[in-house]
């Protein structure tokens, strides 16, 4: 049986249009509900260097985009790839992962806005 390279093509081209439209999608949402800083190392982005803040999905499926954008986190390019090489180390030692149960060691555990209700409401953090 031939293989028809140009119905492959044709399939890999609109996948990749999809995957495009949907990710402009979410990440134009993702960009006016949050602050422009990465949710791991605290890089604050302007419109010059914004490319390079990107949006991660906390549970890693990039098909669940909740309008309150519960399922997002803006974490700076390197941020970004570190959590996805800390996914992929768990994985390999068979340790959570996407869809595969508990996250024990693979999530974040600094919640950079978790005062910001208070602060916004002008309450003082607790540690100040």
């Amino acid at each position: 049986m031939a293989i028809d390279h140009s119905r492959l093509d044709r399939v890999v081209l609109e996948a990749r249009k999809a995957r495009d439209e949907r990710d402009k999608g979410y990440r134009e949402r993702a960009l006016k509900i949050y602050p422009w800083i990465c949710g791991r190392c605290a890089r604050e982005f302007t419109h010059s260097n914004l490319r390079e803040l990107t949006v991660h999905h906390r549970d890693h499926n990039h098909d669940n985009n909740p309008p309150d954008g519960s399922n997002w986190e803006l974490l700076c390019l390197y941020c970004h790839d570190n959590e996805h090489q800390k996914q992929l180390e768990l994985a390999q030692r068979g340790v959570g992962g996407p869809g595969g149960g508990g996250r024990s060691g693979g999530g974040a555990t600094h919640s950079p806005f978790a005062a910001l209700q208070g602060l916004l409401k002008g309450n003082k953090p607790a540690d100040s």
